[in-house]
C-alpha cells in the first residue's frame, strides 16, 4: 500500500494539471507556431516557465486503483501486478487466463 501522502500529492498534481491545461496548450501552440515571431515565442516560453511545475501532465504518476502502488501498473487494467494477479485468480478479469506450459 502506498503512503497516503504520496497518493494525495499525486491527486493534487492531477488537479493542478487540469487547472492549467488550457493555458499550457495555448502557450504550446504559440511556441510551435512557425509563423510566430521570435519575440512572441520568447514571451510564451517565459510564461510557460512561470507556471507551476506540477502543471505539467508528465509529472503525474500512474497508480494502481486498488493499492496506490506507483510501479508495475498495467495501463489496460489500471492495477499493479500483484493486484492484477489476485483479480485474475478470483476470475474478476474477463479474457485473462493463467499461463501454463
Amino acid at each position: 500500500m502506498a503512503k497516503k501522502s504520496m497518493i494525495a500529492r499525486d491527486r493534487q498534481r492531477t488537479e493542478i494539471a487540469a487547472q492549467f491545461s488550457a493555458k499550457r496548450t495555448a502557450l504550446k501552440a504559440i511556441i510551435n507556431d512557425r509563423s510566430a515571431s521570435a519575440e512572441q515565442i520568447d514571451e510564451a516560453l517565459q510564461k510557460i516557465q512561470k507556471l507551476p511545475r506540477d502543471a505539467s501532465p508528465t509529472r503525474q504518476q500512474r497508480r494502481c486503483r486498488v493499492s496506490g502502488r506507483p510501479h508495475a501498473v498495467y495501463r489496460k487494467f489500471g492495477l499493479a501486478r500483484m493486484k492484477l494477479r489476485e483479480a485474475v485468480m478470483r476470475g474478476d478479469v474477463p479474457g485473462v487466463v493463467k499461463a501454463s506450459w
